[in-house]
């Protein structure tokens, strides 16, 4: 049965899942966040989510703060919606709104909930060396991402995949995880389970601050930070007061004697630093100015000193 849908969302994570609802439903209406100033020339920059609507023929509304804004919200009445799905729209929908739809609003959040709600679920699981995430389909609530779960889906997280890599991953998954509790729930097949606050964790905002690596922890934990934070922001340090952001990385196991964030040796490999717990072995950076380059391509043209502690 196909359902009248009003779609929510803005990045590119959205993507998959409103071009799976516009094939298999009626999308009726897509609210998307405000087109924002981008680049060095500020060009207004429309959201990935704005694109697939235009594409389609499918009226698009982008309001600054929906709670705020008592004409969208009858105008939203107005639609008669069987579902409100929203993934990653970007803002919190007052109660007035989560009470139109016919049937339920619900929310697609990449990360097996409780655990990480917030903003950056697919960066941090994988900062913090988790061995799995996945997808959770909810009822909305008021809270941020705190109401009754329908359905999930796990995705293993292998050593060396990055943010950039599980986020792929988790948007094609989680477009067909959003028609399958579609389906169940407007059928009555699906039992809504109560979250445990108890289980949570808060998955906060990245900034490039985040970015900053201490030497002092062990390899593996500078390595998920590395994966985690790529494509962006984009893990660094500083080689003689100059940033150098590093994009791929290698635990090498083994007792270190020499001061943390010490080059140890230099080869076409990568670059061995010492760290509080094992080494770690640099594969790709870039400095500012300059391109990422593998280790073997930039140390064709650079000198890298053995022995310069990394801060």
């Amino acid at each position: 049965m196909k359902y009248n849908i009003v779609f929510m969302g803005t990045p590119d994570f959205a993507v998959p899942s409103l071009e799976k609802l516009i094939e298999v439903h009626d999308v009726t209406a897509v609210f998307t966040q405000p087109d924002r100033p981008k680049g060095r020339g500020k060009k207004l920059s429309v959201s990935p989510v704005k694109e697939v609507a235009i594409e389609h023929n499918i009226p698009v509304f982008q309001p600054e703060k929906i709670k705020k804004e008592p004409d969208t919200i009858k105008q939203l009445k107005d639609m008669q919606p069987d579902f409100i799905i929203v993934v990653a729209f970007g803002q919190i929908l007052p109660k007035e709104v989560l009470d139109i739809p016919k049937y339920a609003c619900i929310n697609l959040h990449a990360s097996l909930l409780p655990k990480y709600r917030g903003a950056a679920p697919i960066n941090w699981c994988i900062v913090n060396g988790e061995k799995k995430s996945g997808n959770t389909t909810m009822l909305m609530d008021v809270g941020l991402d705190t109401g009754d779960m329908l359905l999930k889906q796990e995705v293993i997280i292998r050593s060396d995949m990055t943010a950039e890599q599980l986020h792929d991953e988790l948007c094609i998954k989680g477009a067909d995880l959003l028609v399958d509790t579609i389906e169940k729930y407007a059928s009555g097949n699906i039992v809504p389970e109560k979250q445990n606050d108890s289980e949570s964790c808060y998955a906060s905002t990245l900034s490039k601050e985040t970015g900053k690596i201490d030497w002092n922890k062990a390899a593996r934990d500078i390595h998920n930070l590395i994966r985690g934070l790529n494509p962006w922001p984009i893990a660094y340090t500083l080689y003689e007061d100059k940033i150098m952001k590093i994009y791929k990385s290698k635990v090498i196991e083994g007792d270190c004697s020499q001061l943390p964030g010490a080059i140890v040796s230099v080869s076409k490999d990568g670059i061995k630093v010492s760290t509080g717990s094992g080494y770690l072995l640099i594969e790709q950076i870039q400095f500012p100015g300059k391109r990422p380059m593998s280790i073997d391509e930039y140390t064709r043209g650079n000198n890298l000193t053995i022995g310069i502690i990394l801060k």
